[in-house]
């Protein structure tokens, strides 16, 4: 017979060789499924890791980071976080509330007095949790970012003009701007910019030296995704970096196959790295408890295929039951770059893929084939056919939606007026100012200094643009006349500007 030890280590070995044959057959599984999934959704880059039992099973980097110069993916090429950036801040402040600085329930007027809302009553009521769930009752105004270029302090004081949406708590609408009023409470409490906290007290302490704060950081480290949008009429195009750092907090890291390989070793080990704490237990499982509900409208189209009995989101975490289990995750989508990030913790697997191709939804094939694979042992379902037949069918919905403008365009009118009578300069006390020019095609807008926009007459008094633009959309500017025949203002992304 065997001495035990023997016996043990015997067992130990066979053991591992049938874990890793296991993990073989998961492995190729899921590589065939991205390969396919990227030729299919023309990804030029794409990388993908999964933590299984605090080991990273499976870590993989795809294509391209530049089609114009065919510079290939590694780990250490930098893709945008993008939204997922969130579950990163939420994390800055729950490791404030182990320190003793603030407490989840603490009023936001208490760590930052300049906090200001449209409604008294929500910005009184506000709690440093609020800024974080999506309910607290203001409207959404992710144009302010995208159409201008202003500090952080002057994006929070035109927010402060957001109208409420619902009473607070009373409803569900995703909104950017808190995150980044998140970002400035942790800099009130901790003395330091929230890029400068989470790089000491989370990347440094999970070795994830690649990854940047600011898309500006990127940079200096070299080595980064380009963006690329795939469109119905232009085909592949590559489109601009999105450098809006005023409101980093809510969307403007980027990290690395790499890193994120420690990253979620950290979320499958509850907090702990290696040996080291970098969340206390119960704070780290209050980041994933669901904090508030998420209607049908806000959650994700996937819902279809997955079925929910219950959709909630935590703090940077959507939230539903997956075979019976709960999966936390979350999405990243910035304009020619994608991310997604998802944890079942009762499987201890995680997951993380980014990719450099707007809105390529492979990302969420990716995330449940992995955990259909790694947390179920499960490989029957053809994730990528059904997410990519799901989304072909809203394409082609955007598709009839641009025949339909074309069809419903009015034949033979003019404008009301000659086109000198359009131009002048134009303002939104939110949005910023609009300078209308007159341009060979007809009139050129452009916006807060920033972005061009080059528009030919439609029909009646709207003038509609080609897709070289910053939204690459065919956009509509309307221009109103007051009663004696002279432009009142001009609406455009369904905002108002008023002639000034």
């Amino acid at each position: 017979m065997e001495k035990p030890k023997a016996l043990f280590t015997s067992l130990l070995l066979l053991f591992s060789v049938i874990v890793v044959g296991q993990n073989d057959s998961k492995n190729k599984a899921l590589n065939e499924m991205i390969v396919q999934g990227m030729k299919d959704w023309q990804i030029p880059g794409l990388t993908a890791v999964v933590v299984k039992d605090n080991e990273v099973v499976f870590r993989k980097v795809y294509g391209v980071k530049n089609r114009e110069t065919k510079e290939t993916v590694d780990e250490n090429t930098l893709f945008s976080m993008a939204s997922t950036t969130k579950a990163v801040v939420c994390m800055a402040l729950g490791i404030l509330v182990d320190q003793g600085k603030i407490s989840w329930e603490d009023k936001v007027e208490q760590h930052l007095p300049e906090f200001q809302l449209s409604d008294p009553y929500i910005t009184r009521e506000a709690r440093i949790k609020d800024l974080l769930t999506h309910n607290l009752g203001i409207r959404g105004a992710d144009l302010l970012w995208v159409i201008d270029s202003v500090s952080t302090r002057a994006t929070l004081s035109r927010f402060s003009m957001a109208q409420k949406g619902y009473p607070v708590r009373g409803g569900y609408a995703y909104n950017n701007l808190m995150y980044t009023v998140a970002g400035e409470v942790v800099e009130a409490v901790s003395g330091k910019h929230w890029t400068t906290f989470v790089q000491e007290n989370i990347l440094d302490p999970l070795d994830m030296q690649r990854t940047s704060t600011t898309v500006n950081g990127i940079y200096k480290k070299g080595n980064y995704a380009m963006p690329y949008h795939n469109d119905a009429d232009l085909g592949i195009v590559k489109r601009d970096h999105t450098r809006s750092d005023q409101i980093g907090a809510a969307g403007m890291m980027w990290s690395c196959a790499g890193d994120v390989s420690n990253y979620l070793k950290f979320i499958v080990n509850e907090g702990v790295y290696k040996s080291d704490t970098i969340i206390k237990p119960g704070t780290f499982k209050y980041l994933f408890k669901p904090h508030a509900f998420v209607t049908e409208a806000g959650f994700y189209p996937t819902q279809a295929l997955t079925k929910p009995n219950w959709m909630t989101y935590g703090l940077g975490w959507f939230q539903h039951d997956y075979r019976g289990e709960k999966l936390d995750f979350h999405t990243g989508s910035l304009p020619g770059l994608v991310a997604i990030t998802g944890v079942m913790h009762n499987k201890d697997v995680a997951v993380y893929v980014f990719a450099n191709m707007d809105h390529a939804e492979l990302r969420h094939a990716i995330l449940y084939k992995a955990m259909d694979l790694y947390a179920f042992d499960d490989n029957s379902r053809d994730w990528h056919k059904e997410i990519y037949e799901l989304y072909d069918g809203f394409k082609q919905k955007a598709i009839e939606a641009n025949q339909k403008q074309v069809k419903n365009r009015v034949a033979n009118t003019e404008p009301s007026l000659a086109l000198q009578g359009y131009l002048g300069n134009y303002q939104h006390p939110m949005y910023g100012k609009v300078q209308v020019l007159e341009h060979k095609q007809g009139l050129e807008l452009i916006m807060n200094k920033r972005h061009s926009i080059k528009m030919s007459h439609w029909h009646y008094d709207t003038f509609r643009s080609d897709k070289d633009n910053r939204f690459l959309a065919n956009l509509l500017a309307t221009f109103s006349l007051d009663n004696k025949g002279k432009v009142e203002d001009l609406e455009i992304l369904g905002i108002q500007f008023e002639k000034k």
